[in-house]
């Protein structure tokens, strides 16, 4: 029976695998399909016992890099009264709500490596 690290590790790698596959429509699929398949690979590593603190390390540097950008959009979204946008629809006038998601979907994607990182 898998004990409960590789469990929750197995959890996190199908919730990164599909959120990898769901980028398939999206404008630029290749980008964040490769980022998504990173952390869920991390996290099969996990499932398999075969985890190593220098890759999730290298991811984690990575991801954190890559959420600086997304950053001023997050900031922006958090400054506005209405924060129910992100819900909507994406609008071009308002790029801030993407990059919002784009950037809770790195915070997720960060939370289970350093997840990943602290059970290995």
């Amino acid at each position: 029976m898998m004990d409960r690290v590789r469990i929750i590790s197995a959890i996190l790698f199908l919730n990164f695998l599909s959120f990898a596959l769901l980028q398939w429509n999206d404008p630029d699929p290749l980008y964040w399909g490769a980022i998504y398949l990173a952390i869920a690979t991390v996290s099969l590593l996990g499932v398999i016992n075969k985890q190593n603190k220098n890759v999730v390390v290298g991811v984690g540097l990575i991801i954190t890099a890559i959420s600086f950008l997304y950053l001023p959009g997050f900031i922006e979204w958090i400054s506005l009264p209405e924060k129910g946008e992100i819900f909507g629809e994406m609008v071009y006038q308002k790029p801030y709500i993407e990059e919002t998601r784009e950037f809770i979907g790195l915070l997720m994607g960060l939370a289970s490596l350093i997840y990943q990182y602290l059970k290995s």
